[in-house]
């Protein structure tokens, strides 16, 4: 029969009808494969396909079957020695009929689409024309022996409720007691129910003459009768090299709706019990399949084989076994339990962090000025929005804090919230550090590392210090805030995020971009809307209100009767400039309260920076009239010189009195090229 000649679909073929590829085994027809619509049926030799052939004619992979349409067809995957259908060889693809005989070496398969009444091809392969056929009927009216099912157990003698005699040998319960009760001191040492599993497993193995066993689990106990598809293997041991095959959804049904426990035999040659996933891997000669429930619900089966013709498995074992199922039930009832509990006492955890964030930043932006009003408006107006933000401002002022308050005031609240320094870094590790890296991609990437975007995909990623962001690395970092894929250091695979960038600088970056050190179009993509957070100095009505928030914070931190200010200690701390802002003033109150030793603040408790008292009497500076013609940054420069001669170059002390971090001071003295006098 020629690929041209072929027949037309007949009725049986249309995708509301079902298919069945029926294996051969000399003249019987056992095993039944349903062909799902809309999904693959591969064949071949290798454990992979869902129709494993153990014929070394047959190809790894061989062939498959698939619905086109209305019609199965079978597709030649380039195997060695063909696919035959009805002894022809298949090119490419065929459309399959009712009745017609699949050849693969050996291996025989049959196409139809009713069990029941089909008549398949029985003759010699090429022997189209054989009148003679076989039935393969499915139904309950099947000339075939019914699975042979000795034994049913709803309750086992062990149970404390149960009436049976304990009619078996003293020595057999005496052993069967003492397993159960280390069994039961096993369970009670579980952490979970995969843990439960392997301890009840090793001892069900040890203790009856099974050499496979598995325990299958609902998603939760149930009162209703479950489907055997919604089983999921929890666990499974095998004593020898035999993988776990799933016991058939016939066996499984009948446990699952009668909750009964059973012990069944000579399954091998019984298509409805022996396992589909394969021809001839699972040749069991008895199983046993017991309910695990407890009350009015059933949490799954246990599943025990035999595979030893010699060692079945006999009915003191579907005793024992009900036994212990019973005592899953009650152990794995309080497990799931627990990890409810835990689950829900996590997700209270993890709000009320989140809740206490979200008040601490709300605790921080305190204060009444005009300024802070202006700036908690804007904060609500654009957290909202997926905008990116440029939050200007002096060193300390608190450009991170208002990050956070537009996060958790945004719908992004529930991501994460990743903060980057990138001054902090030099431009290769920050590279590294906001894209991530492969594992071996340069000396020290011991293992792949997620970049700072990876990290806050779904939330929010605040880069500080963005003015100091190296030139060679803008260009990407332009690109990814564009929405644009990125790669990985050393890495070739494609990764888009979604990500919303609130920036902060200390720096003029329009200056910056006029003397070439910021990129224009990074700058106009950072600038969509610009916040401005003013320095303390200019808010000086907030000063009082953040002194006593801080006191208070650190009065109950450090456990000290510290109560308020003095008159002359509120003067002071309003009448200094506070260059370092709300960092400085916070750490001078946290200095102030773990050196005060009464219940009261005086002024002498409070150690002020020296900025703005430096002896230069001859300075234009000293004047408050005289404006001298110079920028901010050479200011900044001479004062830096000056308080580092006044600590004899004491970096550290430096830093504390200028109200800047260690780092800030040595990249400020690395950008005015000064160094330490060599005499």
């Amino acid at each position: 029969m020629s690929q041209a000649k072929n027949k037309k679909s007949d009725p049986e073929s249309s995708s509301n009808a079902e298919a069945y590829l029926v294996f051969r085994d000399g003249l019987t027809w056992r095993d039944v494969f349903r062909l799902i619509p809309g999904q693959v049926t591969t064949v071949g030799r290798a454990a992979t396909n869902r129709i494993v052939l153990r014929d070394e004619i047959c190809s790894r992979n061989h062939c498959e079957v698939f619905q086109s349409g209305t019609q199965w067809v079978l597709r030649d995957l380039g195997s060695r020695n063909g696919t035959l259908i009805n002894g022809h060889r298949v090119k490419g693809e065929l459309a399959l009929h009712e009745g017609e005989l699949i050849q693969i070496g050996s291996c025989e398969l049959g196409f139809t689409s009713d069990l029941s009444k089909s008549s398949l091809q029985c003759g010699e392969p090429g022997d189209q024309a054989s009148s003679e056929t076989a039935e393969f009927v499915a139904n309950e009216e099947s000339s075939e022996p019914e699975p042979e099912i000795l034994h049913r157990k709803r309750m086992t003698r062990y149970d404390p409720s149960s009436t049976a005699e304990l009619d078996v040998g003293r020595d057999r319960i005496n052993q069967e007691l003492a397993t159960l009760y280390r069994l039961a001191l096993g369970m009670g040492g579980a952490k979970n129910s995969q843990h439960l599993a392997d301890v009840v497993l090793d001892s069900l193995l040890a203790a009856t003459g099974a050499d496979i066993g598995a325990i299958l689990l609902l998603p939760k106990g149930t009162a209703s009768k479950p489907k055997p598809r919604q089983l999921r293997v929890s666990a499974y041991k095998s004593l020898g090299e035999l993988p776990y095959r799933k016991v058939s959804s016939h066996l499984s049904g009948i446990v699952l709706a009668e909750w009964n426990a059973i012990l069944a035999r000579e399954i091998a040659d019984d298509s409805r019990l022996a396992g589909r996933d394969s021809l001839g891997e699972l040749r069991a000669q008895s199983v046993i399949c017991a309910p695990i429930r407890d009350g009015k619900l059933i949490y799954g089966l246990i599943h025990l084989y035999s595979t030893d013709p010699t060692c079945l498995l006999e009915p003191d074992d579907l005793e024992f076994t009900l036994a212990v199922a019973d005592q899953v039930a009650i152990v794995l009832k309080s497990l799931k339990e627990k990890e409810t509990l835990a689950d829900g006492l996590a997700r209270v955890q993890d709000e009320n962090q989140t809740l206490r964030q979200q008040l601490a930043i709300e605790s921080d932006l305190i204060g009444d000025s005009s300024s802070l009003q202006r700036l908690r408006k804007k904060i609500e107006r654009i957290s909202p929005t997926d905008a990116t933000v440029l939050i200007r401002g002096e060193s300390g002022v608190g450009k991170e804090l208002v990050a956070r308050a537009i996060h958790f005031s945004s719908e992004r609240q529930s991501g994460p919230f990743v903060c980057m320094n990138c001054a902090a870094l030099s431009e290769s590790l920050l590279e590294s550090e906001l894209f991530g890296h492969e594992k071996g991609s340069f000396t020290g990437a011991t293992e792949r590392k997620l970049g700072k975007f990876e990290q806050a995909h779904q939330g929010t990623l605040f880069l500080d210090e963005v003015g100091e962001m190296g030139m060679g690395i803008q260009a990407t970092f332009l690109r990814v805030l564009e929405g644009h894929h990125f790669e990985r250091i050393g890495g070739r695979a494609a990764i888009k995020v979604n990500v919303r960038v609130l920036a902060a600088t200390n720096r003029d970056l329009d200056q910056a971009v006029k003397d070439g050190k910021f990129r224009k179009d990074l700058f106009y993509r950072l600038f969509v809307v610009d916040v401005t957070v003013d320095p303390l100095r200019e808010r000086r009505s907030d000063i009082l209100i953040l002194a006593n928030h801080f006191l208070e914070r650190f009065a109950r931190k450090t456990n000290r009767p510290v109560a308020g200010f003095t008159d002359d200690a509120m003067n002071s701390l309003m009448t200094h400039d506070w260059p370092g802002n709300v960092r400085e003033l916070q750490n001078t109150i946290e200095r102030t309260v773990i050196l005060c030793t009464g219940k009261l603040v005086s002024e002498t408790d409070i150690q002020l920076s020296t900025i703005g008292l430096i002896d230069e009497p001859n300075s234009e500076l000293a004047s408050p009239s005289a404006k001298p013609e110079v920028s901010l940054e050479t200011v900044e420069q001479e004062h830096i010189v000056a308080i580092l001669n006044r600590t004899n170059w004491n970096k550290s002390r430096a830093a504390e009195i200028l109200g800047i971090e260690r780092s800030t001071l040595d990249r400020k003295l690395k950008r005015y090229r000064v160094s330490r006098p060599t005499n």
